[in-house]
């Protein structure tokens, strides 16, 4: 498949639902979580939806934190890459597995595997985070935001 030319605008067509979007993006990254493990959820969870816009964007956001390329380039096998902590191994099992709702099974015993890294506060930031790049990588594969050029 070739590259596809944008549908819509939809910032510029729905800005009152972009603002506030925009908006809780901006609170969730102000939060406790940080911006390492924040952004490397971001880019797990657009790397499964296939968002080439948001994957371009977090990758960048991680290298300007000095994130090793390296690293960064492993996310997709974090299973068994030994660059990853084990709170932010926590981090990216949750998020793919709240991505994968509802093939996928959020029982007890996942969340208590989160739990023994998480607070209850953190764990409630986390799911406002996965739900929020959930929703940017569905707007943007869904009405073919373009990736830019530069980053």
């Amino acid at each position: 498949m070739s590259h596809a030319a944008p549908r819509i605008a939809y910032h510029q067509l729905a800005p009152k639902a972009f603002q506030a979007l925009y908006d809780l993006s901006t609170t969730v990254k102000k939060g406790v979580l940080g911006a390492r493990l924040l952004d490397l959820v971001f880019l797990r969870v657009s790397q499964i939806n296939g968002c080439a816009f948001c994957i371009d964007m977090h990758w960048s956001d991680l290298i300007r934190q000095d994130a090793d390329p390296r690293h960064l380039n492993a996310v997709a096998g974090w299973r068994e890459a030994p660059f990853f902590n084990d709170r932010e191994r926590a981090a990216l099992r949750w998020a793919e597995i709240v991505t994968a709702t509802p093939a996928s099974d959020a029982s007890d015993e996942e969340f208590e595997r989160l739990r023994a890294h998480f607070s209850d506060a953190e764990i409630a930031e986390l799911g406002f985070a996965i739900a929020t790049i959930n929703a940017w990588n569905l707007l943007n594969v869904s009405l073919r935001n373009p990736i830019p050029e530069r980053a």
